[in-house]
């Protein structure tokens, strides 16, 4: 017998193996949820969510891949969203107070302007934000805000119940170094179960998209995806900061930089020892809308 002693990662993966011996189905795999979050310090995930077109709301297949996501990973207490829709300096908070959704597009079927997503508001979060971000950003209120879709979309398939509370935070800037040190502030809101979310694309040229079901994503769009992959898994801070120099085809990919950049946000958010990168979702939609989806930790 090895008496030598256990590593903590050793002794979470045994325990989760007795677990699993013990158990089955459903018990099993929130048993071995629980214990691999216990092992990891209680630290929440953070990530990026490609929320694509509107009609995400309505689509199941899509719509099932981000349940996916949101099932293996261990629900978050709270969550907070930087959506490429929220564009606003200074740095903004909301809401703080339940009011509706904002249904920012047009020209969808009146199915989409029915939708609801009543998720809780949590104003000691917007303090907690506050507090991290003091000397960092300016931070406001805007208490009557409601959650955009690039928001309650995603977060409407991801964890359809609506009962996690839900804060926004404005996009104050696109300047990749300041939105990384965000996050880098924010992270300890993960040790509390804070869920820090980016919403946008990681490509994103709706004049290059191509509404055929059948459509091959071309060139530029690929490489620029390789390379944000690439760049995410080797843990790069500094390439992924300086994309708009170092990234190929970031024109074509970026006319704007909106969608983009609440990567920066995540990026930053993750431990600076964190190298667990995963991607539940990949491929693209419209020719060359990246699905790329994001989990660190």
């Amino acid at each position: 017998m090895d008496c030598r002693r256990l590593t903590r990662r050793e002794f979470v993966g045994m325990a989760a193996g007795t677990a699993a011996a013990a158990m089955g189905g459903t018990a099993m795999a929130k048993a071995v949820k629980a214990m691999v979050e216990a092992g990891n310090g209680g630290r929440t995930a953070t990530g990026f969510v490609a929320h694509g077109a509107p009609l995400l709301a309505l689509d199941e297949v899509k719509g099932g891949d981000l349940l996916r996501w949101a099932e293996a990973m261990p629900r978050p207490r709270k969550i907070l969203v930087v959506s490429a829709h929220w564009e606003r300096a200074p740095a903004s908070l909301g809401p703080t107070t339940p009011v509706p959704l904002i249904y920012d597009f047009y020209g969808f079927p009146d199915e989409l302007y029915r939708l609801t997503y009543a998720a809780p508001t949590d104003p000691a979060l917007a303090a907690q934000v506050e507090g991290l971000l003091k000397g960092v950003e300016e931070v406001v209120r805007q208490p009557e805000r409601g959650l955009d879709h690039g928001t309650w979309v995603p977060l409407r398939r991801m964890f359809p119940d609506a009962s996690i509370p839900v804060l926004q935070l404005s996009l104050p800037t696109l300047d990749p170094a300041r939105l990384f040190k965000i996050g880098r502030a924010l992270a300890p809101l993960r040790n509390e179960g804070v869920f820090i979310l980016g919403s946008g694309n990681l490509t994103h040229n709706l004049r290059m998209a191509n509404w055929d079901p059948a459509a091959t994503t071309p060139a530029w769009a690929t490489e620029f995806d390789s390379w944000i992959r690439e760049t995410l898994v080797t843990a790069n801070p500094d390439a992924l900061i300086d994309y708009q120099r170092r990234a190929p085809a970031v024109a074509i990919a970026h006319p704007t930089r909106e969608h983009f950049v609440p990567i920066l946000v995540a990026a930053g958010a993750a431990a600076a020892d964190e190298r667990k990168v995963s991607f539940p979702i990949e491929g693209f939609e419209f020719g060359s809308i990246a699905r790329r989806t994001v989990q660190f930790g």
